[in-house]
């Protein structure tokens, strides 16, 4: 398709930027006495003036008045400081409920004009047709967003089952799209360090075509097996939580990641690397991961994730720097995006205080796209097909009887392992509780915390349901709260204390399209409707947040105080994160890569 918003490259404007910085040809827009807020010497020069043309910087300097005709744009930066627009480095649109475009919409007035987008989540719904999709609307938007082929759907072959599959002919052909800009998080780390013919053939196709490959390590171990991971091509990894996590990365070439996404606050724990270690700070990144619509309407994207790291000692030259230039390097874009230099795309930010980042002006490819908050820009939409909107198949009208678990024949009480939930970490724990039985089935225990979790297939309508038992999210009375959006699956998760809401809960969703929906004692407390494979919506973002705050509000209705418990919810089903997960196969200890049963 056209891709809507695109700019000359910079040899197709060369010839304009030079005489715009020879001052022989006004320029599109002049921003005149800034602070430049330089990344690459990593310094901060008084009065100067940009000059942009074809949506490119053409020129820096302290008097660029020669520049200015009478159809020249003037902005007058006021002594502010003049900032390249922030970058995050790994996130998946999806986890925002949001298409690209109001994905787009919500991140522009906080700064955020470069996403490198992982559709891994819609992958596994809709396979390669979702992913161009994606894709599309990404290349629609007046900000970029590159997309970096999914590369595990199923993320754990043989211990899930996903709506599609994708393959190294599927991640061949994308790598010659437009807008792809490398392969997403290789997950299936165990995979790549048993030399699995599958994913070293996706990370083949992907070098071939001088694209970085995006990792995901998400094992403790730094050892051999990390070491072999590291062999086999990934370039970064954003599943560190420590500060050796980040210095063993670095040690071996990699980009530590590090990510302050709504579940996620791996930043405090790593970035002592560079300011207490004094570490380079080159080959560290900031990103996101996952932030939920919330997170964006109330406190930021990449704004929050720069103040955060500065709050945790960080230099904010260095913080700026891993949230622009280090990660334009890093995917290969040092020439076109992430700094405020001659050729590269004219995105920046206007601020009165670097340490705070207000976000007073954003300016993308030489327009401005946002100002005191406000978009000004259009992020036009994709025209989703019927096949999208489709994409919850229950195969049949589920009932109470779905959700119960036999006990072992004439059991009193039974020792079940048990998934525990962590507070604001991706890792669950695995527990063994002793649970009552009753009439022959397994019971759950709120006086415990112990809830009942059952994971119902929607992709091909199999009627199947798998159950087992879930702690930590602290529900009382009757109960019921299911999500389609189950990383990375994205099956559908219930969690309850009562077999027939659980049942109400996932037929509700399956009428709805998909989306969340809260029950408690026989009725539907709250929702949010996602009718885009079950895992977008394409409204706004204050409108998506607004239903989310209310089911947030109904879910501590039901007892939960956990923050950002609906996104631990969701990750419930990922099967590549330790220790214990669930999903349509069964439980699986993601210790070992298997299966296990769910009474000791």
């Amino acid at each position: 398709m056209e891709q809507k918003n695109k700019i000359k490259s910079w040899p197709e404007a060369a010839t304009r930027l030079i005489a715009v910085a020879a001052g022989r040809e006004p320029a599109d827009l002049v921003i005149r006495g800034g602070k430049w807020v330089n990344v690459h010497s990593r310094e901060v020069l008084e009065g100067y003036d940009i000059a942009v043309a074809e949506g490119r910087f053409a020129a820096i300097a302290p008097d660029l008045s020669d520049s200015i005709g009478p159809e020249t744009e003037v902005i007058e930066a006021e002594g502010r400081y003049m900032v390249p627009g922030l970058c995050d480095a790994h996130m998946h649109i999806e986890s925002g409920m949001l298409t690209p475009a109001e994905f787009a919409a919500a991140v522009i007035p906080h700064g955020t004009t470069t996403m490198f987008t992982d559709p891994h989540e819609i992958a596994n719904v809709l396979g390669l047709e979702g992913v161009r999709m994606m894709h599309d609307e990404a290349l629609m938007q007046p900000v970029n967003i590159f997309t970096q082929m999914p590369s595990c759907a199923p993320s754990a072959p043989g211990l899930e089952t996903t709506g599609f599959e994708i393959t190294p002919d599927d991640v061949a052909a994308a790598m010659q799209w437009p807008g792809i800009i490398g392969l997403g998080e290789m997950m299936n780390f165990p995979g790549v360090i048993a030399g699995d013919r599958k994913m070293l053939a996706e990370i083949a196709a992907t070098q071939n075509f001088n694209k970085t490959v995006g990792g995901h390590y998400a094992s403790p171990d730094l050892g051999a097996p990390f070491r072999a991971y590291v062999a086999g091509g990934p370039a970064d990894d954003h599943e560190g939580t420590c500060e050796a996590d980040a210095i063993a990365r670095v040690r071996q070439g990699m980009r530590s990641m590090m990510r302050l996404g709504s579940a996620w606050y791996d930043v405090e724990t790593q970035i002592t690397a560079v300011t207490e270690k004094g570490l380079d700070p080159r080959n560290f990144i900031l990103c996101t991961d996952d932030c939920h619509s919330g997170t964006l309407v109330h406190d930021g994207h990449m704004n929050r994730v720069f103040r955060h790291a500065v709050e945790c000692g960080a230099d904010p030259l260095v913080a700026l720097q891993m949230c622009t230039i280090n990660t334009a390097t890093h995917f290969g874009l040092e020439r076109e995006l992430g700094s405020i230099t001659p050729g590269r795309r004219a995105d920046l930010i206007l601020t009165s205080d670097l340490a705070t980042l207000p976000v007073e002006q954003v300016i993308a490819r030489g327009k401005t796209v946002a100002k005191d908050g406000k978009l000004l820009a259009e992020c036009p939409h994709y025209d989703w097909p019927e096949s999208a909107r489709n994409t919850v198949h229950l195969g049949k009208t589920l009932t109470a009887a779905d959700f119960e678990i036999e006990a072992p024949e004439g059991a009193n009480t039974v020792t079940a392992r048990v998934i525990g939930v962590v507070e604001n970490q991706a890792p669950t724990k695995a527990l063994t509780e002793e649970l009552d039985v009753t009439d022959g089935l397994a019971q759950p225990d709120t006086g415990k915390d112990i809830a009942q979790i059952a994971l119902v297939e929607r992709h091909q309508g199999t009627g199947g349901v798998t159950n087992g038992f879930v702690s930590g999210f602290g529900y009382k009375g009757r109960m019921a709260m299911g999500s389609t959006v189950a990383h990375d699956s994205h099956h559908m998760i219930v969690v309850g204390t009562d077999r027939e809401m659980m049942a109400a809960c996932a037929n509700r969703l399956g009428e709805m399209g998909g989306g969340v929906s809260v029950w408690k004692d026989g009725a539907e407390i709250a929702s949010v409707p996602l009718p885009i494979a079950g895992l977008m919506s394409d409204d706004p973002a204050e409108t998506v947040a607004a239903r989310a705050a209310k089911m947030v509000e109904a879910m501590a209705e039901c007892g939960c105080t956990l923050n950002n418990a609906y996104m631990q919810h969701s990750l419930l089903a990922l099967v590549v994160i330790p220790e214990i997960r669930i999903s349509d196969l069964g439980l699986v200890d993601v210790t070992r890569f298997e299966l296990t049963d769910l009474f000791e």
